[in-house]
């Protein structure tokens, strides 16, 4: 089968990364994949570098974000499906379910270059005269031969006017005017973030619960316009309503499985709510108009800072690529509680412990 550049299967491209146009990036220098290479049927092995330092996706306590290798894997959607399964672009890739599991040791920062190959298998496609209808896509990650994780994901492929028919003749520009204003943001060192612009919750009067700021001028989550809240900015709301829950230094969010139900569209507001499920584990939903739109699991660790200096470890023995969740640290109480979830401190090395939320403007 050819690809829209008119290659064929066992191909490999190498460039500094790939054409930006093929991972559905505007800005060049948000494209992480460097190369693929196509194996026979729905076998593929693709390529990244990831940055050492990054606006959005930045390390903590000397690991990568989990976003970042979520990224990674999104932008292979699109490659893959214009390179190796005949979709043309103006295409619409639309996600209904994702799940993702890294391993902590293996996102250590390395002193030189970060190198990452993942290994794509595709399974249940489905063609139509030679275009993608839908796939699942799963992913396996090795950075410098190091496990670094795996994820698993269902996306349906939409023509524009098939697009059109479901999600309305309305213009992006008349979405974007009809946008809810941005609320005020809780404090960026609460959500793991440092900059305040990169915060995506917005403080209510209850507990577990927050508003979504979409920010349509951010310039990585909106890196061009679209009409509805973003899959990435919407994993990016639970993992900041994870920290948000439990505010300590070392907490790390190391899974996800989430279910895309509807789309959160940008004139009316939506909502993010967790709620302890069971051990490291966080129920999610992020609601608009009193109906969900995506819902799922959040598992979350306390992992130890490393000291300075000190290597990158190898998985512990006997647990194979990927360890089992909650390995690295239980949910526990908190010795001392936290101010707010807006403003709460950060504990050393320890079990990862809920804040309390407290009143404020709700929505």
């Amino acid at each position: 089968m050819s690809n829209s550049y008119g290659l064929g299967h066992d191909v490999a491209r190498v460039t500094g990364t790939v054409p930006r146009e093929l991972v559905h990036k505007h800005a060049p220098h948000e494209v992480l994949l460097t190369d693929w290479t196509t194996h026979g049927r729905d076998r593929h092995t693709v390529r990244a570098r990831w940055p050492r330092f990054h606006t959005f996706y930045a390390s903590r306590n000397r690991r990568f974000d989990p976003l970042l290798f979520v990224e990674t894997v999104r932008q292979t959607f699109p490659l893959l499906s214009h390179t190796a399964y005949g979709v043309p672009f103006g295409s619409h890739l639309v996600w209904d379910d994702f799940s993702f599991e890294v391993e902590p040791p293996g996102m250590l920062v390395p002193p030189g270059p970060a190198d990452v190959v993942l290994d794509v298998t595709c399974r249940d496609v489905r063609m139509r005269k030679g275009c993608l209808v839908s796939m699942t896509m799963h992913a396996r990650a090795l950075l410098d031969g190091r496990p670094v994780g795996s994820a698993s994901t269902r996306f349906t492929n939409h023509s524009p006017a098939v697009y059109r028919r479901l999600r309305g003749e309305h213009g992006l520009a008349a979405k974007h005017l009809r946008a809810v204003p941005l609320p005020p943001g809780l404090l960026p060192g609460t959500v793991g973030h440092l900059l305040p612009e990169n915060v995506v919750l917005a403080r209510t009067e209850h507990a577990g619960r927050w508003q979504l700021r979409v920010d349509l001028d951010h310039a990585v989550l909106f890196d061009h316009p679209v009409d509805h809240a973003p899959g990435m900015l919407l994993l990016e709301a639970l993992r900041q309503a994870a920290h948000a829950t439990y505010p300590a230094t070392d907490t790390m969010v190391t899974a996800m499985s989430v279910s895309f139900e509807k789309w959160v569209e940008l004139d009316e507001a939506a909502w993010v709510s967790v709620r302890p499920l069971r051990r490291n584990v966080l129920r999610a939903v992020i609601e608009q108009s009193g109906a969900p739109c995506l819902s799922g699991e959040v598992t979350v660790q306390a992992v130890p800072v490393p000291a300075a200096g000190s290597p990158r470890p190898l998985p512990p023995d006997g647990l194979g690529p990927l360890g089992p969740l909650g390995q690295l640290g239980p949910l526990g109480p908190s010795d001392e509680a936290p101010r707010s979830p807006g403003e709460a401190g950060r504990e050393a090395v320890g079990a990862v412990a809920p804040a309390p939320a407290t009143g404020g403007r709700a929505g």
